[in-house]
């Protein structure tokens, strides 16, 4: 994953952040700070994979030697086109080919990335042309296999043998006609795991505000091709100070590109509006802020001005200095994943009454006989799509809050499957129908409360710690209005900060949401329970749906967006190792 990482406590402090929480309270909300680099392009967490390929027991095409094989490989988007990610070299008289050539693909955690496979034998004739020019048309098709990458890389091996078959152009689907296997294996790039921890500060800032000392903060980013400025890291806003030392922050070399690769480093007084305003800026690549460090002089600050018509730097008085500067060799995400521990994805629903009578249109639980599904439907399944692939037996705890069950009292923590000792469902389909069941066997009540349903999900967690089980939960809720049980929330919230356990919240229709949004330590300080204790790190991220569903960020790419560094974020506060 991206591995940049400053204190996790001051909000979404880091951009790809993947490093290490520290526990210090906030001292300065940093949502303006997150809009803004959204705003300049961050896009969200990536590993660099590198995929080889092999075959076994192709079919035989040629008639006085064996095939000769070559595979090429797709990326499947969401309209089911395809675009070529690469071809690998041609295997000359082998119906069981490994393949050389790797291919290089980012990994997004926040997507379904599907991926197809195809293995053609090459004519003769076609030998000596480079494999991107061939015609595959002209080629003799020998099979197909498609997967998700997240299969792949959830393996313990990080190798999936697919079933080669040939597609069927009336249902879209592969039929499985002993053509032969796939197998393919994935490695992370070791650029992924090198990492660099920084500590910068500055002497001398100059003063951006008019009755206090400024209020700065630093981002890096680094230059694309065609000059394009994308961020990647950002350090905490620090208060009224002009000689601020900032706390660490961890750079991967892919981040960055290379250690010669230039970077900008611009630090801004921070506005709680959003517009920031510039106080200097530097560029360096990692070799020269190594070198900083290890001469112990600074930077000079500049400022581009404009001087008639040309553009000049205006070269200030404040100075960066590099108090440390050390490489290391991290554990990522996907360290993890081989070694074992999964993702469980829980579920809980809102049946509160504000949701509208589920057998009219205006409802927001309203199941529309065309199929379309509602706003609560759609947030499990595009998250729960992305989610099942780390989750090994499928088997996900369901719940919802807020109504009477058939019988009974108001409940506000229940069996979505109406059984009364179990609450897990099988797969994704089983959440969609134990869903669909329950708006005709419960009546839609209230109030709105969270903290039953968080302490079940916490204390399931806390039991597969007990067991020192290799699992991380994520609880998704989904709901429509504004919380009763605000502190009681918090309390569950802060109590569970501790645990293997991460908090989505989706909130549908068209309620104010602002509670919702204290709950997300991205926009404000670290919570707070009503006994004075502070939560050790963030575990919620809440997406109103109506922000993003016509937007091009999905829910599950906003939702999902932190996952992995509070996943990190625990297991490195912890130091728990993965298992090798």
């Amino acid at each position: 994953m991206g591995n940049c990482c400053a204190d996790l406590a001051v909000g979404q402090s880091a951009v790809g952040g993947t490093g290490y929480s520290q526990a210090n309270p906030s001292n300065a909300p940093n949502d303006a700070v997150d809009a803004f680099l959204k705003s300049r392009g961050y896009q969200g967490l990536f590993s660099q994979i590198e995929l080889s390929l092999s075959a076994s027991n192709l079919r035989d095409r040629d008639v006085l030697s064996k095939s000769d094989p070559m595979a090429v490989i797709y990326t499947k988007g969401r309209d089911g086109s395809l675009q070529e990610l690469g071809r690998t070299e041609i295997v000359l008289n082998s119906l069981n080919p490994k393949w050389i050539r790797h291919h290089t693909i980012t990994y997004n955690f926040e997507t379904v990335q599907n991926l197809v496979f195809r293995i053609y034998d090459v004519d003769t004739q076609f030998h000596d042309q480079e494999v991107k020019m061939l015609k595959l048309e002209e080629q003799q098709f020998l099979g197909e296999a498609s997967c998700a990458l997240s299969e792949i890389v959830t393996k313990t091996n990080r190798s999936l043998t697919l079933d080669l078959g040939r597609r069927d152009d009336s249902t879209g689907l592969n039929r499985p006609q002993h053509l032969g296997h796939l197998t393919v294996c994935a490695e992370e790039s070791f650029t992924s795991k090198t990492m660099t921890e920084l500590i910068l500060r500055c002497t001398n800032l100059e003063s951006k505000d008019l009755f206090s000392k400024s209020d700065p903060f630093l981002i890096l980013s680094k230059t694309m091709e065609g000059g394009i400025v994308i961020p990647i890291c950002k350090t905490e806003v620090l208060k009224n100070d002009h000689s601020p030392t900032w706390k660490p922050v961890f750079l991967s070399i892919q981040q960055v590109g290379s250690k010669d690769s230039p970077l900008i480093i611009e630090c801004f007084n921070f506005n709680s509006n959003g517009k920031h305003d510039l106080i200097g800026k530097v560029q360096k690549s990692l070799a020269d802020i190594e070198k900083l460090h290890s001469t112990g002089l600074g930077e000079y600050l500049h400022i581009p001005t404009v001087v008639g018509q040309t553009h000049q730097n205006k070269v200030l008085k404040s100075q960066l200095f590099v108090d440390k500067f050390s490489e290391n060799i991290q554990h990522t995400f996907l360290d993890y994943l081989t070694g074992g521990y999964e993702l469980n994805f829980m579920v809980a629903i809102d049946f509160t009454a504000s949701n509208g009578n589920p057998r009219l249109p205006d409802s927001l639980h309203y199941i529309d006989p065309s199929g379309r599904p509602n706003a609560y439907q759609r947030a499990i399944l595009e998250v729960g799509e992305v989610l099942q692939f780390y989750d090994s037996d499928k088997h996900f705890p369901a719940w919802g809050f807020g109504a009477r069950p058939i019988d009974g009292p108001v409940s506000h923590c229940f069996n979505l499957n109406g059984s009364s000792n179990n609450f897990e469902v099988e797969g994704i389909p089983g959440i969609m129908m134990a869903y669909a069941s329950a708006l005709f066997n419960v009546s839609l009540a209230g109030p709105t409360l969270f903290g039953p349903v968080i302490s079940t999900a916490a204390l399931i967690a806390s039991q597969s710690v007990a067991n020192d089980q290799r699992k991380y939960f994520v609880l998704l809720i989904i709901t429509d209005g504004v919380i009763t049980d605000l502190q009681e929330t918090k309390d569950a919230l802060v109590k569970a900060s501790d645990l293997p356990l991460s908090i989505l919240i989706v909130g549908v229709g068209g309620a104010d949401f602002k509670e919702m949004e204290i709950l997300d330590a991205d926009k404000g300080e670290r919570l707070e329970s009503s006994s004075g204790r502070v939560a050790s790190r963030d575990i919620v991220q809440f997406v109103p749906f109506r922000d993003v569903q016509s937007g091009e960020i999905s829910v599950v790419q906003s939702l999902l967006a932190e996952l992995p560094s509070q996943f990190l974020a625990y297991m490195r506060t912890r130091n728990i190792k993965p298992s090798t």
